[in-house]
């Protein structure tokens, strides 16, 4: 009996541990839910009291102990409606507020804006009112409700935000005096095109007249000065004789007259100097190239923002892109994104690789998410064919070993894509490492896994557009990498929309077949050529392609094949496949690859043989090590 009372203590004190952490969760997904209920949203949220929020809710992020909710990001969602009190505001923990770009009226709820770990306040591009709530997050830095209806003063609250960095009012219909804001870690302040009016506060005299324009009632620096009160007459001299006073006036009306054309010659030679610096800086920004190495940028209508590994674009911090609203960030059906083009272009960004068809970019959104961004390079179509293509790259993305496209977007002198993220980097990496990181041994059995997994998705893709779609672009560095390595193919579905095919110094050369080389035209039977370079890539250790500085094989089937005609078959094989006790299965995978990267096209077997193949391979137990007896197995191969 002693033992049982013993045993549910624990028991107890589990229950009262967790209790407390299911109730909070539970109570912020109820205020979700009623935040839902009450504002219409055009674009379905995938919100359910029985999904669980903090994995499957869209725009939703928890903290890692999955307590309570901190971030809520909603922009560009078609919401309708105002927000309800005792809603958000009941998300103690909430640290990031985006609802912008979308459709919400009336005021912004007290018990919002005073959510006291709140720091980023995004609710830009709405139809927003009344006026700005007193009761302020103390904790904010990022305060922006511009090209808004809001009226009234600004609030005097803002003064106590020592925190905040960005303010942004522009566009609303505040009037009234500007207070005096001393705020010490404030960069970037906009209170442009309101009603505002008096003598701008010593403080923010030094932000630029674009700050304030479009205030016809303010004054002082850096716009035009305050007109100030007439003085008082002074008294008046005695008579003078009236021969001196003309003779007096004459002189002083000469050096006025020097005086003012001095100075209107001054104006012009300014106003000439100006205008030539503004038409220079212009000229230099136009031929300004993309940095090499780590900083790069990425265009969006025009408009160059700086992306760096690990740094966040400055100059488009704002929201500025007002124009995202005609071509905008479409994501497809299924994906759980929920950020913008304005989002996108203020995340940190660094390089993952320059491909045939663009480059491609890793983006970490303020939120921590991180997605992948391909640019792709200049290309003349129109909006609908190109809609149409990633729509149905998207729907062939509906297989677990493609990599699925999770939206793009158009215009006339930009195209993105955005993908998930493979953590675990590419095939090409794991074989071959790359400049920051070295080969990893890898055994056999995992090999196998990763290009059995690939064939299946390029099976899948040849099967689209009733069995007539190609990849275009098979190889190492396109078998990405995730999890426990799941396989995913990408970067396919492009070669038909690209003006001209990619010449043979874009390509990975070493990948393609003879045919491809001449005529430009990518078939499923090219898509099986260059699978079979894989596998030989995979078979030797060696990449396909000449690196500079190296003497690294440039066409691998022809060295493969001369030798084993010359019955060095060991020679073949990696080192580290070599220490593999079961040879003969690594003479059939040499088998297979051959057989793929046959001369003649239709001498090449379909993907589902190879995949049956493969499968034929009987492995042994995973990646054990032989004996020493078994590593120096010499072995001769016949070449079909």
């Amino acid at each position: 009996m002693s033992h049982q009372k013993l045993t549910s203590i624990p028991i107890l004190v589990l229950l009262f541990l967790t209790t407390p952490i299911i109730a909070d969760l539970n109570a912020e997904k109820q205020a979700l839910l009623a935040f839902a209920v009450v504002v219409i949203h055009g674009r379905k949220l995938n919100w359910s009291f029985d999904t669980p929020v903090c994995s499957s809710w869209a725009g939703v992020k928890c903290a890692l102990d999955k307590r309570h909710v901190i971030a809520l990001r909603l922009p560009g969602s078609d919401l309708l409606g105002s927000i309800p009190a005792n809603t958000i505001g009941k998300l103690k923990s909430l640290q990031v507020l985006s609802l912008r770009s979308n459709g919400l009226v009336f005021n912004v709820p007290s018990d919002v804006t005073s959510l006291s770990s709140l720091h980023s306040l995004f609710l830009q591009n709405n139809k927003l009112s009344g006026e700005i709530p007193n009761s302020l997050s103390a904790d904010l830095t990022h305060f922006d409700l511009s090209y808004n209806s809001f009226t009234g003063e600004i609030p005097l609250a803002i003064q106590n935000l020592t925190r905040l960095k960005v303010l942004y009012l522009q566009n609303n219909m505040l009037s009234g005096p500007i207070p005096e804001l001393k705020l010490p870690k404030l960069m970037r302040l906009n209170l442009s095109f309101n009603n505002l009016s008096g003598p701008i506060p010593m403080s923010l005299q030094n932000f630029p007249k674009e700050s304030f324009l479009g205030n016809s009632l303010l004054c002082g620096p850096p716009l035009e000065p305050c007109t100030g009160i007439p003085p008082s007459p002074s008294p008046s001299p005695p008579a003078i004789p009236t021969e001196n006073k003309k003779g007096f006036w004459d002189k002083l009306s000469l050096k006025v007259i020097i005086a003012v054309a001095a100075g209107v010659l001054a104006l012009m030679l300014l106003v000439i100097i100006v205008l030539l610096l503004c038409i220079l800086k212009t000229k230099s920004r136009t031929n300004t190239k993309s940095a090499k190495g780590k900083t790069n940028t990425i265009s969006a209508k025009g408009k160059d923002v700086q992306v760096a590994r690990g740094e966040i674009p400055k100059d488009d911090y704002s929201s500025g892109v007002q124009a995202a609203e005609k071509n905008k960030l479409v994501f497809f059906e299924g994906s759980s994104y929920n950020f913008d083009l304005e989002d996108l272009l203020r995340a940190s960004a660094e390089i993952l690789g320059k491909g045939s068809y663009g480059t491609t970019y890793k983006a970490v959104l303020e939120d921590g998410t991180t997605v992948v961004v391909k640019r792709l390079k200049e290309m003349v179509i129109g909006k609908r064919e190109f809609v149409q293509q990633m729509e149905i790259i998207a729907r062939l993305g509906a297989h677990p070993n493609v990599l699925a496209l999770r939206g793009y977007y158009f215009s006339k002198d930009e195209k993105l894509m955005v993908y998930d993220y493979a953590s675990n980097g590419s095939f090409s990496t794991l074989l071959h490492g790359d400049a920051t990181t070295t080969r990893t041994q890898v055994g056999w059995f995992s090999r196998v896994k990763i290009v059995h997994a690939a064939a299946h998705g390029i099976a899948h893709i040849h099967a689209g557009g009733n069995g007539r779609f190609v990849h275009g672009n098979i190889k190492s560095s396109n078998v990405l990498l995730s999890g426990e390595l799941d396989v995913c193919i990408a970067d396919f579905g492009l070669a038909s929309i690209m003006n001209t095919p990619a010449s043979t110094s874009q390509l990975a050369v070493g990948y393609r077949a003879p045919e491809t080389i001449q005529s430009g035209k990518f078939t499923q039977r090219s898509d099986i050529y260059s699978f079979g370079v894989l596998l030989l890539e995979m078979l030797t250790g060696k990449a396909p392609l000449q690196s500079p500085g190296r003497d690294d094989i440039m066409d691998l089937p022809r060295w493969v094949q001369s030798v084993v005609r010359e019955e060095w078959t060991a020679e073949v094989f990696d080192v580290e496949l070599l220490r593999f006790h079961n040879v003969e299965e690594l003479i059939q995978m040499l088998q297979i690859a051959m057989a793929c990267v046959a001369r003649a096209p239709q001498q090449r077997p379909k993907m589902e043989e190879v995949i049956r193949m493969i499968e034929e391979i009987r492995l042994t137990e995973p990646d054990v090590l032989p004996s020493s007896g078994d590593r120096s197995k010499q072995v001769n191969v016949q070449i079909p």
